[in-house]
């Protein structure tokens, strides 16, 4: 017993139908692999993770941690800096963020 039928016009129709599908298929693979290569290059043009981050107050113009730059409980109110102005905000007085413990990694003692 055969599951395809025995009629050449039945046979040609299918034949037609699966090469629009493959086709289709083959479209979809093209724009997932253009999706993938995008992804891809804005992971690898994403510019690095600052070492040091300063979050502001909720006014924006008051510093009220230092964080290191991969800090999990850094806010959205943070900016990331350089290791002098790190090093300058904490020994102005900004507390440093009691998770992360950027003082102790900058050398600063209380």
């Amino acid at each position: 017993m055969h599951d395809l039928p025995p009629d050449l016009p039945r046979l040609r129709t299918l034949e037609t139908w699966l090469a629009l599908t493959l086709d289709r298929v083959r479209g979809q693979i093209k724009d997932a692999e253009r999706r993938e290569a995008e992804h891809q290059r804005g992971i690898e043009a994403r510019p690095p993770s600052p070492d040091w981050l300063i979050e502001r107050g909720l006014s924006g113009q008051d510093a009220v941690y230092v964080h290191a730059g991969d800090c999990w409980n850094a806010g959205k109110r943070s900016k990331g800096v350089d290791r002098s102005t790190a090093l300058h905000a904490l020994t102005e007085g900004v507390a440093a963020c009691p998770h992360c413990r950027p003082d102790t990694a900058l050398g600063v003692l209380d």
